[in-house]
């Protein structure tokens, strides 16, 4: 009795934490962790594609290559844990937990399945993986010997990702970092040491990142089994009825849309990159990654608003679930604003810093990560008003937001405009994208943003009445 009275104490303070605590200062709290978080995530590829770039431009290419499969990766692990993470914060803030317990024992153990699956066929079929992927033949034999490393990888990390989704969902961000940070601090520390020390060239790179993967998971697998106030993964609670998997993939869709087609635009980039060479693949699969590093920090910022805006949602306080997103909205244009216009004066020093041997791999990258910046404080409404629409459970609006970035805008985009310009034309499809969801976002939000007014009101008029009536 004692510790059930303990868990129910613990989770009525975190109610109030996150439905009382000024949304400025709670934001912060939780951004804090998984700004954090998603850095570090973005430094797992980021040191990798550095010290492979040391190697060759073939092997820098074959980072690029393999970039595409985690983000088939990702795109499992992120669908599952965002999409079942938003509904349990809606859940807890609706106070019906067992139907959070559910969706999240749900979501891990579908995670660890489908990793297996992907796992199992992409080994048995790496050759014909990577051609696909967009390897050129001098490419390909790099981008194998990476390839087979991740894939053995993908169930753990496929779980990982549910893990770190469903402990800031719960408002503990920073139990979510300490597993994320020690894994890609440890990932910096191994890639010199096993692909220069030790000479095992690009599979050093993978065993770094694979092996750092897995003490990721192992520290969230004892966080979320000995917190007292987290879901537990019970199996009991794993089911296949249907209504959880809708509830998962209403939430999860979006970011199946904007994670699984960031997988197929990265094949088509390099596709049409290895048209122009392997210095086209190797410079636009490092600008991929610099920008990829500053929309991380975005991304972890606006991951501390969704736990706060699903949880006011379900709480039916609408009134903080605007305050929240015109804050972050402010800051994001802040930061991105900032951002640009330092990326755009350092475009060159930057890519030299990862290919000086090559002039080719740096006059290609500067020019694209400079066209780029150029729209970068746009993303600031894009991410931010996406995020919105998926935590309040907008699926269909939010899946169009998401998908339109990666898909809808630039996978024409890619296919056409380097047939018609050239290098010039993939420099430029990123960009153009990039513009024309700003626009479809702003028209998407605006009308949400003016629901959740009129939601606002009705209910202060609802309590109005109420409190009429018992007075």
């Amino acid at each position: 009795m004692k510790k059930e009275h303990l868990h129910a104490m613990s989770y009525e303070e975190k109610y109030r934490m996150m439905t009382e605590t000024p949304v400025s200062r709670l934001i912060s709290r939780l951004a804090v962790p998984t700004i954090i978080s998603m850095l570090i995530t973005s430094i797992y590829n980021m040191a990798d594609t550095f010290f492979v770039s040391q190697l060759s431009t073939s092997a820098s290419g074959a980072v690029g290559v393999n970039f595409s499969l985690m983000a088939m990766i990702q795109a499992i692990g992120f669908t599952l844990g965002m999409g079942s993470g938003n509904y349990i914060s809606r859940m807890l803030g609706a106070r019906e937990q067992e139907k959070a317990q559910r969706a999240c024992s749900t979501a891990v153990y579908t995670a660890l399945i489908f990793g297996l699956v992907l796992a199992v066929l992409g080994i048995l079929n790496i050759d014909s993986l990577v051609r696909i992927l967009g390897a050129t033949e001098t490419i390909a034999p790099y981008a194998k010997d990476y390839g087979r490393y991740i894939l053995i990888a993908a169930p753990y990390m496929t779980v990982s990702f549910v893990f770190n989704n469903h402990l800031r969902s719960q408002g503990n961000a920073a139990l979510s970092m300490i597993g994320i940070t020690t894994g890609g601090v440890l990932n910096v520390i191994l890639d010199p040491i096993l692909i220069f020390g030790f000479h095992m060239g690009i599979s050093g790179a993978a065993i770094a990142t694979i092996f750092s993967q897995f003490v990721s998971f192992m520290i969230l697998l004892v966080l979320v089994i000995r917190s007292g106030n987290v879901l537990k993964p019970l199996p009991r609670y794993f089911t296949f009825q249907g209504w959880v998997y809708g509830e998962i993939l209403s939430a999860g869709l979006p970011t199946l849309g904007r994670q699984g087609l960031a997988s197929v635009a990265s094949v088509l980039l390099n596709v049409a990159a290895s048209g122009f060479g392997d210095a086209a693949v190797a410079a636009m699969s490092i600008v991929t990654r610099i920008m990829m590093f500053i929309n991380s920090a975005l991304i972890g910022f606006g991951q501390g608003f969704q736990p706060v805006c699903g949880f006011n949602f379900g709480a039916k306080r609408y009134d903080r679930v605007l305050e929240s997103y015109f804050f972050c909205r402010r800051v994001a244009l802040v930061f991105l604003l900032a951002m640009g216009v330092v990326m755009f004066a350092i475009s060159t020093p930057i890519m030299r810093l990862f290919r000086r041997e090559d002039a080719e791999v740096v006059r290609i990258g500067a020019l694209a990560l400079k066209m780029q910046c150029c729209l970068l404080p746009f993303q600031s409404f894009v991410i931010i008003g996406n995020m919105l629409t998926q935590s309040i459970g907008y699926s269909f609006r939010a899946t169009l937001t998401a998908v339109s970035k990666q898909g809808l805008f630039f996978i024409p985009a890619i296919l056409i405009l380097p047939r018609i310009f050239g290098v010039t034309g993939l420099q430029l499809a990123q960009p153009v994208a990039d513009g024309l969801t700003f626009i479809l976002t702003q028209v998407i939000v605006v009308m949400v943003v003016k629901e959740l007014r009129e939601m606002k009101v009705k209910a202060e008029c609802e309590t109005g009445n109420t409190g009429q009536k018992k007075s």
